[in-house]
């Protein structure tokens, strides 16, 4: 089989989370053409026409979908499926509507609150690019801690013990999302922070009923009392920082949390479910001191480097990553493609990431465009 593995363009000057990108290629395109596939690897740009071009080059029977983002911006995530949809192309991974509707981390937890999953309130979004944004009437309320997290960006982009901030004034916090959007892409929200434990269950796509690989739990080791215990952007991407070197993953687990296990075990197979997944995934929780779990939001295009927790799960759960990728093309080819539609989504939603790519300056004919 002949197979386009597609991955977003890297500049010198992107930061490690995007240029990981290009690890994850290789060892795609190495472990693809091990299996006997013939392989080519395309960089994704806005400019779609050359995208085309390129893939009517190679005539791909499937592309490696690896985009994670487009010209920088986390919202432009969902073009390159919708493309390969139009094109008739089939891809690996979640279909186009599951990643829209997952990418915007707000729209995720409306759906979940409307599917009866457990999500963490939330106040905003702000943005520091529309006049829309209004400040609250009411200013007092409880005194809470939240967390400041980025609408569309994932990989933890612009979070750290800053984004972690305890207040009984929405003024205050709805100030503290204006300082910090520009670090998160330009639109961010808070959460009610969940302190406790936190918890990642990766997925992999089969005939029936995906898998859920062996959970994992993040170890926040040798953390003061007062330092927040969260997977911020130093924890994921900063070799030489404390963080990366003291945020640990474990696998194993005393009996005593099997009942909890089992619950994350359902509540990541809801997700599938609800939002349509496919091919692979990994749902992200925390669980309070009381042992209540909480999602806090779903990747539909988890990391494939060699030493990310989708791989880490696997080995564990005794599968090789030329078995997962044989299953994920299988997957892809089989599997019935969703229907669902920008419209069917939200209009507004789907804007605003077409938005973001007409300031880009690029313009398309594309009816999905």
């Amino acid at each position: 089989m002949r197979i386009a593995v597609v991955h977003h363009a890297v500049d010198d000057g992107d930061g490690p989370e995007e240029q990981d990108v290009l690890a994850q290629a290789e060892i795609v395109r190495e472990t693809l053409k091990e299996l006997g596939h013939k392989v080519d690897q395309v960089s994704c740009t806005l400019n779609f026409e050359d995208v085309r071009d390129r893939l009517e080059a190679c005539s791909p029977d499937l592309v490696f979908n690896l985009v994670e983002c487009l010209d920088g911006k986390g919202n432009l995530i969902h073009l390159l499926p919708f493309f390969l949809d139009a094109l008739a192309l089939p891809y690996t991974g979640c279909p186009a509507g599951a990643i829209l509707k997952t990418s915007n981390k707000i729209a995720a937890k409306r759906l979940m609150k409307t599917s009866g999953l457990p999500t963490p309130i939330w106040i905003g979004p702000f943005s520091d690019t529309s006049d829309a944004t209004e400040e609250p009437v009411n200013d007092k309320m409880s005194e809470t801690t939240w967390i400041i997290k980025s609408v569309w960006e994932h990989a933890s982009v612009g979070l750290d013990d800053r984004s972690v901030v305890r207040t009984s004034s929405i003024r205050d916090l709805w100030h503290q999302m204006r300082l910090r959007a520009p670090l998160m892409g330009g639109d961010c929200f808070s959460e009610a922070f969940i302190s406790g434990r936190e918890f990642n269950l990766s997925m992999l796509g089969d005939s029936d009923t995906p898998q859920v690989l062996p959970p994992a739990e993040m170890i926040f080791q040798g953390y003061e009392p007062e330092k927040p215990r969260i997977l911020g952007y130093a924890a994921k991407w900063n070799t030489e920082s404390r963080e990366y070197h003291q945020t640990l993953r474990r696998f194993d687990f005393g009996r005593e949390d099997g009942q909890l296990l089992h619950t994350l075990s359902n509540l990541a197979l809801t997700c599938w479910e609800a939002f349509g997944l496919a091919g692979y995934a990994r749902v992200d929780f925390r669980v309070d001191e009381s042992g209540c779990p909480w999602i806090l939001e779903i990747n539909t295009n988890p990391c494939l480097s060699p030493d990310a927790g989708f791989v880490a799960a696997l080995r564990r759960a005794g599968l090789s990553f030329p078995e997962a990728l044989e299953r994920t093309l299988g997957d892809a080819l089989t599997r019935r493609r969703s229907e669902t539609t920008f419209q069917e989504i939200s209009p507004a939603l789907a804007l605003k990431g077409l938005d973001g790519c007409r300031k880009a300056g690029y313009a398309s004919n594309s009816p999905h465009l």
